[in-house]
């Protein structure tokens, strides 16, 4: 618990300003979990190379992450990125030769160009072989990019005053025929998870619902980078909790310090 406190701390600065986006409005940006839903894989989107393809060249053989977030997003797609990325470089599963990744920008405005840069970025940082051919990077229209986002349960909103998207954070892992047979919420993501993730999806199981952990952390804003005073009021509760322990932990050693002195000083 304080420990993810302190994780969305990082992202924090001052109190939420002002915003067009309710809290009500952000209460619904999450994960509907559709375990065992199948997706369209006859989507139209377009590469990172500006070639049109279809969401199901990326499938057939290998399980399939999808990460729908987009390339100009300032904070939280990056995290979730940096967050998987550290996570499968620690399995022994192959990206490409066991696994595709696909990115998909949930902006319809967004080109292969912005895609291809990022692809670059984190491939390279990746540092595997078959990464150029297992991680994707596409863009597309709005009724598709909404059709999917639907389908795997993913709820986004585009707040008009910031020129940023709110959506929620974390990964859906697919069988190779494209049914769902995972989600993974957050921004870190241990290799275990993963692996069975991946290894589950392969063998066409389908896991259990997940406790969406982004929810304790809901009231921060995906689109300002702030907090509201109910998330605020939480942290603040927790660190003086945090802080009473340590006083009486503090206290404690000093008290049992203080007795063991008198002790040796009795005649």
């Amino acid at each position: 618990m304080i420990i993810f406190v302190i994780l969305c701390l990082i992202f924090s600065g001052e109190a939420l300003s002002a915003q067009a986006l309710s809290d009500n409005a952000l209460q619904r940006i999450a994960f509907d979990q559709k375990l065992g839903a199948t997706v369209s894989l006859d989507l139209p989107f377009r590469d990172e190379n500006g070639k049109p393809v279809r969401l199901g060249n990326y499938f057939g053989k290998k399980p399939v992450i999808l990460v729908l977030g987009y390339y100009g997003c300032p904070m939280l797609c990056t995290v979730v990125l940096n967050g998987m990325l550290g996570g499968l470089q620690d399995i022994k599963l192959q990206m490409g030769r066991d696994y595709e990744v696909v990115n998909i920008s949930i902006d319809p405005h967004e080109t292969p160009a912005l895609a291809a840069a990022k692809k670059k970025s984190y491939v390279t940082r990746f540092g595997q072989p078959d990464a150029v051919n297992g991680w994707h990077f596409l863009t597309g229209d709005e009724p598709a990019i909404h059709q999917l986002a639907v389908q795997v349960g993913f709820n986004y909103a585009y707040d008009t005053t910031q020129h940023q998207y709110a959506h929620p954070s974390g990964l859906v892992i697919l069988s190779p025929t494209g049914r769902i047979s995972h989600y993974l919420s957050g921004v870190i993501f241990s290799s275990a998870d993963l692996t069975q993730s991946l290894n589950d999806a392969a063998g066409a199981r389908i896991g259990s619902p997940i406790e969406q952990i982004f929810l304790l952390c809901f009231h921060y804003s995906p689109i300002s980078g702030k907090y509201s005073g109910i998330i605020l009021g939480v942290v603040r509760v927790l660190g003086l909790a945090v802080l009473a322990a340590l006083i009486a932990f503090i206290v404690g050693i000093r008290r049992r310090a203080g007795i063991a002195a008198c002790k040796k000083v009795e005649p």
